[in-house]
């Protein structure tokens, strides 16, 4: 048993996503703190700011550490964050020769932020992946039964006959805008973060922007003015685009399982859900959970707004409220587009009387 359902060893069999939950493991954030160290030193070692040989040694002793994790707990638990317990460990296994040069010039935030947008690079790159195969999904449900007649309902009475193409279209076509969006979403979430302790990069001085800019290019990461450390609309734009994509999910979710009902039978089901009493049912198990799953992010999405409230020049509050929010918005959001997918390929539209009765 686990707190949340997109881990948990049975229901996650329904809501979970592997592909995407990975990239918010212990493993894969850790990975993602050591690769923006490594790619420091390097940066730094490049512009003269810590010698060459400090720079291999770091990059060196990374490849291959193998961090403490219950250490890091107990670290976690008294600092708030995790890059203190972490590099009081990479410091000890360098030892004092290259130790001062270790994460020299940067804060906590910086780390941590930057190994959040290596990850979510890699999850939004998925997701357009995802919205592209669904949309594809969705043109050929147009092709091939996109001519069925059907009924319009408006405010859940039967209204005037359309093609069931009517219906697709308005399935697809927020995809498509939401695909669009991604791009510049994407930008904005995947961004360098490295100001130093107040967003200034105090100690580096003039070599400041030359190794973000090296530290950027490194990382695949967009560079950006300065460190947007209480600055998260970058973040909550992010948020809002999951819920935006997994409520047009749900929309085709609810219009589905309608369709599908006994009465309308407009839509057939490939492959529904059994129960448990009545063999003869077909849940429309794809469908409901994507109504589920929107109705999922809009609840979390308020809590990402709340989070954009960051005092002064940094929250701790706000802060970690993100990463209680966001993961579970991502994996959620992933969930929807297979499942959005499977449910295009595995339903039919039937044709009916189409004369309200």
């Amino acid at each position: 048993m686990t707190i949340s359902v997109f881990d948990h060893p049975i229901l996650s069999g329904l809501l979970g996503d592997e592909e995407l939950a990975q990239l918010f493991s212990a493993r894969a954030e850790i990975d993602a703190l050591l690769r923006f160290e490594a790619a420091l030193a390097e940066a730094q070692a490049e512009e003269g700011v810590i010698p060459a040989a400090s720079a291999r040694a770091i990059a060196g002793m990374l490849e291959s550490f193998s961090p403490d994790v219950s250490a890091l707990r107990t670290g976690v638990a008294s600092d708030g964050v995790v890059m203190p317990a972490l590099i009081a460990q990479v410091r000890e296994k360098l030892g004092a020769k290259h130790a001062a040069h270790f994460h020299f010039g940067a804060t906590s935030q910086d780390a941590i932020d930057t190994g959040l947008a290596i990850r979510l690079s890699t999850a939004m790159g998925l997701v357009a992946a995802r919205l592209d195969r669904l949309v594809e999904a969705l043109d050929a449900l147009e092709r091939r039964d996109g001519a069925t007649p059907v009924m319009a309902h408006t405010r859940m009475q039967a209204a005037i006959p359309v093609l069931a193409a009517r219906k697709i279209r308005s399935w697809r076509e927020p995809l498509m805008r939401h695909r669009a969006r991604l791009e510049s979403v994407a930008k904005s979430a995947a961004v360098l973060t490295f100001g130093g302790a107040a967003g200034t990069l105090d100690k580096l001085g003039d070599k400041g922007p030359p190794v973000a800019a090296r530290l950027a290019k490194a990382l695949g990461l967009n560079l950006v003015a300065r460190a947007r450390h209480s600055e998260r609309d970058g973040i909550a734009d992010l948020a809002s685009f999951l819920s935006l994509t997994t409520g047009s999910l749900g929309k085709m979710g609810q219009d589905v399982a309608l369709m599908a009902q006994s009465e309308m039978g407009e839509v057939k089901l490939a492959q529904g859900g059994g129960s448990s009493a009545m063999p003869h049912k077909q849940n429309p198990v794809k469908a409901e959970t994507l109504l589920t799953l929107a109705r999922f992010n809009a609840t979390l999405l308020p809590g990402m707004h709340h989070a954009l409230v960051h005092e002064n020049e940094r929250s701790g509050a706000a802060w970690t409220l993100e990463w209680m929010l966001l993961p579970q918005m991502v994996v959620a959001t992933g969930a929807a587009l297979r499942l959005a997918t499977e449910l295009a390929g595995g339903i039919s539209f039937t044709a009916r009387k189409t004369d309200g009765r």
